[in-house]
């Protein structure tokens, strides 16, 4: 009989094997009753030598685990600076195009006998269900009212995702951070205003009965040597689970490009979690650039995840180490995967709002694939008032900490919230474009109680809204709403006698502060054709239509791959950083794996 005691040492493939050879088996043990199968350790087979002879590597726990063909990155065409960093890249062994290390893709993996599967890998990446917002009839709702946004993650996922050959899933698209990725030529706000507000109106491209009508604000900019000095606390997730080459290894690269960029008014800790959290460096000068460096090169992954141990502790050594007129900020680098500890979503949360209301703001930077939690670290970032991206790799570490450093790290309006009043005069229905969990009830908008986005220095927001003009008989699904019968809702004189379409009111607050500003601007409706649209607003279209495409849309009309690539080619611009450019490579590559025009 088989010792029961050896069995765990088999792997799924042998127990297949000898399955199928049982019969066999029960004939040999017959025929020779002394015939025993790995009686005792001695006698198993050798796990390396098999998976040697399978052409596969071997595990630390002696698995075998057969060789998988990794998909290629997207091909971008590189300016000087990205040339420059790729070198750096291939000496720090990461590709600088895609993942650090591209992981197995979940859902094409070669088997090595058609008779036998391979052990499966797990995908346990988690994402908030994103319902597209519905139109609004402007005679019932003519207030929309949202928070800003200023994260960026699901951009560089898709990309992930994309350069892997798979179709991201739907939930992991986040149209308003597609749009937001990208900086437009705002201008710069004048007088004591954090930020500019800029309009335009359109035609939609996908849609050319519908008006397209963009908000963007532009925070106002600062040069790295006119930061105020940063109080930061680097959580490092240290975790069994970041022991993958697009994990710890590329968040060491990534946070010695940010020490790179600090100063000797600058002071650093290291907090680092796994089975339980510890301090790895004391507050150090950012001068002091060989000793935080050191600290960095030393860390390896292992353990168990307590992550509300370790944001509990970085906070705790931020507010003790607290600059009165700098950024006090934890910035967080994880997959998300919390385990050990105070771990759920509510309490992490109210520990976060705590800490925020005090001053300390927080940074969320994701990492690697397969048990990436988004929407986790999503919801941490918003309630921190701090922002949330998604490194795939040290290009976009570059961007994100180096490029973008004073938007990443320097608060200069928070709460700001965007409200729009439509005119029943000129709009029948709107739709805003993204943004779903962003959404507010309209009493938010006065309420400074109520939490919401914040704008870092350089930082610009975009929002889009679909508008359908009064008298357009339109191919779209509105609501069907009964007439009230206790009130009637009469459009005032003025609106008809008006010829603005809608008026943007924004509120925002200082970042010490708690009474809310108010900015108020009319938008009028110039009839501006399509083709005489802005690069900006024509780019934004196109990155917008691509996002309603990967979301199957119901609204997406007669949106394509084609139509997108010809938008975005036209409006392309400049683009000294390549970012527009790499964004086509993308739209290619998906073009490629969805098979649509």
């Amino acid at each position: 009989m088989m010792n029961q005691q050896t069995i765990p040492k088999l792997t799924n493939r042998k127990v297949k094997k000898l399955v199928g050879l049982l019969p066999l088996l029960i004939l040999a043990a017959c025929a020779s009753p002394e015939t025993a199968i790995y009686e005792d350790k001695a006698n198993a087979p050798d796990p390396a030598s098999e998976a040697e002879s399978q052409g596969g590597q071997v595990k630390k726990d002696g698995r075998s685990q057969s060789n998988i063909t990794q998909s290629q990155p997207l091909p971008v065409q590189q300016s000087a600076p990205r040339r420059e960093l790729a070198a750096k890249e291939s000496r720090e062994g990461i590709s600088p195009m895609a993942p650090a290390a591209a992981p197995p893709d979940f859902y094409s993996q070669e088997t090595p006998n058609d008779s036998i599967a391979a052990e499966p890998n797990f995908n346990t990446e988690e994402y908030d269900t994103i319902d597209d917002n519905q139109f609004k009839l402007v005679k019932k709702e003519a207030l929309s009212t949202f928070s800003i946004d200023v994260d960026t993650a699901s951009y560089s996922n898709l990309r992930r995702f994309i350069s892997e050959g798979r179709v991201p899933p739907k939930d992991a698209v986040r149209i308003e951070e597609l749009i937001n990725y990208f900086t437009y030529d705002y201008p710069q706000p004048e007088g004591d205003r954090p930020f500019s507000l800029t309009t335009e109106i359109s035609n939609a491209p996908w849609n050319q009965k519908h008006k397209l009508v963009r908000v963007g604000l532009q925070g106002k900019k600062m040069v790295t040597e006119n930061l105020p000095p940063n109080n930061l606390v680097f959580l490092l997730d240290v975790s069994g689970s970041m022991n993958e080459a697009n994990k710890l290894p590329l968040i060491k690269s990534a946070f010695r490009l940010l020490v790179d960029e600090l100063t000797e008014k600058d002071t650093v800790s290291i907090v680092v979690y796994a089975g339980a959290a510890g301090l790895v460096l004391p507050p150090t000068s950012g001068n002091e650039k060989d000793k935080i460096l050191g600290a960095i090169d030393q860390l390896d992954a292992g353990g168990s995840t307590a992550g509300g141990e370790g944001i509990k502790l970085a906070y705790e050594l931020a507010k003790r180490f607290y600059k009165a007129s700098g950024n006090n900020r934890v910035i967080l680098a994880t997959d998300g995967d919390f385990n050990v500890g105070a771990s759920s979503d509510a309490e992490l949360v109210r520990m976060i709002e705590n800490y925020r209301d005090e001053g300390i703001f927080l940074t969320v930077l994701g990492f690697g694939t397969g048990n990436f939690k988004d929407a986790k670290m999503e919801k941490l970032a918003d309630k921190g008032n701090g922002n949330y991206a998604y490194i795939d790799n040290l290009l976009e570490a570059k961007k994100v900490l180096v490029t973008e450093m004073g938007a990443t790290l320097l608060t200069i309006a928070k709460d700001v919230k965007i409200q729009v009043e439509f005119n029943p005069a000129k709009v029948q229905a709107y739709r805003l474009i993204g943004y779903e969990n962003r959404l507010l009830a309209a009493q938010d908008f006065n309420d400074d109680k109520k939490d919401a986005g914040e704008l870092g220095a350089g930082h610009s927001v975009t929002a889009l809204y679909e508008v359908i003009p009064v008298g357009v008989e339109t191919d779209v699904k509105l609501p069907d709403v009964d007439d009230l019968r206790y009130q009637q809702n009469n459009t005032a004189p003025s609106a008809n006698n008006s010829d603005e379409l809608m008026l943007v009111k924004l509120r925002y607050k200082e970042p010490k502060g708690t009474v809310s500003q108010l900015i108020q601007q009319p938008v009028v409706d110039k009839g501006l054709p399509f083709e005489n649209a802005s690069n900006d607003l024509k780019f934004a279209a196109a990155v917008a239509e691509f996002g309603m495409i990967l979301r199957d849309s119901e609204y997406q009309g007669d949106a394509s791959f084609n139509e997108v690539l010809k938008l975005a080619k036209e409006s392309k611009g400049v683009d000294l950083e390549g970012y527009r450019g790499e964004f086509i490579k993308m739209v290619e590559a998906s073009q490629g794996l969805m098979g649509k025009k």
